[in-house]
């Protein structure tokens, strides 16, 4: 129940662009790893409640909002200094597959 629930809070998820980026520069540098970010599916969960016209906000500790765009565009700030391409290629043939995961390997 509860525990587990409150166990996915706290874990960085799959859809956390942002929370994965900041795990590979942690571990990539050495650094301890970062607190977990806001996932993607808790972001399209507010856009769901928001469209039923719930009006939703996402405050902080000390009861300021704080606005996910602002997120996001840190989120592409962080992305771009680390040189890092999130954008998801188009899926080509095999022998294009084949030469990007050989250029992926190449730069690690």
């Amino acid at each position: 129940g509860a525990a587990y629930l409150l166990q996915e809070l706290l874990t960085i998820k799959s859809d956390d662009v942002l929370g994965r980026v900041r795990v590979y520069e942690a571990i990539v540098k050495g650094e301890n790893i970062p607190e977990p970010g806001i996932p993607e599916s808790f972001k399209v969960l507010i856009k769901e409640m928001q469209a039923l016209c719930l009006n939703v906000e996402v405050l902080s500790h000390d009861g300021q909002e704080i606005e996910m765009r602002e997120l996001d565009e840190e989120t592409f700030r962080t992305v771009e200094e680390l040189g890092i391409d999130i954008s998801r290629p188009e899926r080509g043939s095999d022998e294009e597959d084949a030469a990007r995961a050989a250029a992926r390997a190449a730069r690690v």
